[in-house]
């Protein structure tokens, strides 16, 4: 079984350590830039999308766990919530490489679906990356389908890509 918990303050270290590599791949590849001009972006993204950490109003960070272990953390999930329309945003989920391969990813999607469920929400959206195969297949497995595609063209030296 999954189970979720708020962030604290100390493990958003851990997440922003996780996330801003990881980001900065994403967008180096995706966009054409350089890593350090990744790495560059995606903490200025972080920074600017979470300037309080977990704690930033209209935004829910959590840890996931297997049930029954409240201190080890197999992966993470960032979402915004829009209660008018009953839907969230996925900003980011990923589960830790240990913990990949092994279908953790799509039980803690379900268990996901499920807590937001009974929260009363109807709507479930992300965004994923055009190379990311791995997480395009979690996804359509539990039950995503494509709504849109982005693009992107470079016209300069790295800046103005997105």
């Amino acid at each position: 079984m999954i189970a979720f918990r708020r962030m604290s303050r100390g493990e958003f270290l851990g997440y922003r350590n996780y996330f801003i590599p990881d980001y900065a791949a994403e967008i180096s590849t995706n966009y054409g830039v350089s890593m350090p001009d990744g790495l560059r972006r995606a903490e200025q993204e972080i920074d600017r999308d979470l300037p309080s950490g977990p704690e930033t109003q209209g935004q829910v960070l959590l840890c996931i766990l297997q049930d029954g272990y409240p201190d080890e953390i197999i992966g993470y999930v960032w979402y915004c919530p829009d209660d008018e329309h009953r839907s969230v945003f996925i900003s980011d989920f990923c589960m830790l490489p240990e913990h990949r391969g092994k279908g953790d990813g799509q039980r803690a999607l379900a268990a996901l679906e499920a807590m937001l469920r009974a929260r009363g929400y109807n709507t479930i959206k992300l965004r994923v990356a055009a190379d990311n195969a791995r997480a395009q297949h979690v996804y359509r497995t539990s039950g995503f389908r494509a709504t849109g595609i982005n693009m992107a063209k470079q016209i300069g030296d790295g800046g103005g890509t997105e």
